[in-house]
């Protein structure tokens, strides 16, 4: 079931793709719902995305496709479904779109770029290639990975050239490890601590600051997962 405010702008969405082939932008989708920021907006996406309404591809710009309308969805619920059984009655999982073909245990996650674990690098790139990892190192939702520049994380177990896998979401908790856009224009992997009104995003290497930042100036671009090595 969806709330009004995501099924308006499901359907806002479905609307424009169908007149113009083009998804409309954050500032379009803000005016249309009558929402104050662009911050509803992308819980609104992350919450359709996690239903499986739509889906965010990852390696070009503002693109969305709508998967299925509620409708639909109601239609779906309707039919008896057969549950493919595990060993011992359980139902099997269902596969995600991201499966490696002939590895039902494996998913494509993709590569956007690098991270800053120490002096700031300009914001995620777009997708540059991929790499194959396991379901068992993966949380539900959405993955990118990461390719690790600097030192700053290393008393967290997170080296240069690592790559970290990171779960595409706008929230965390503090001490979660984030993806943080800074400024709109600033990336960089840190533990993040709240402090009150503001935003700590800390370092795990003693040579490095905290630095501490205004809620509005931090925006949390994904949590970090997991993490792949190479020797």
């Amino acid at each position: 079931m969806l709330t009004e405010k995501q099924s308006e702008l499901l359907r806002f969405i479905h609307a424009r793709l169908q007149k113009t082939g083009v998804p409309p932008s954050f500032d379009e989708m803000k005016d249309a719902l009558d929402l104050k920021s662009k911050s509803g907006i992308h819980r609104l996406i992350m919450a359709l995305e996690e239903r499986g309404f739509i889906r965010r591809l990852p390696n070009r710009a503002r693109a969305l496709e709508v998967l299925r309308l509620p409708e639909q969805a109601a239609a779906e619920a309707a039919k008896p479904k057969a549950l493919t059984l595990l060993k011992g009655g359980k139902p099997a999982p269902k596969p995600r779109a991201d499966a490696v073909q002939g590895f039902p245990g494996a998913f494509e996650i993709p590569v956007m770029g690098r991270i800053a674990a120490g002096t700031p690098i300009s914001a995620i790139q777009t997708q540059s290639h991929t790499i194959s990892m396991s379901a068992d190192f993966l949380a539900s939702g959405e993955h990118f990975a990461l390719e690790v520049r600097g030192d700053s994380m290393v008393e967290a177990g997170i080296l240069d050239n690592d790559t970290v896998i990171i779960r595409r979401q706008d929230t965390a908790n503090t001490g979660d490890i984030v993806v943080a856009l800074v400024d709109d224009e600033e990336a960089t992997l840190k533990r993040l601590r709240r402090r009150g009104a503001s935003i700590a995003l800390e370092p795990a290497n003693a040579a490095y600051e905290t630095r501490i930042f205004g809620p509005e100036r931090v925006k949390v671009q994904g949590i970090l997962v997991s993490l792949f090595r190479r020797y």
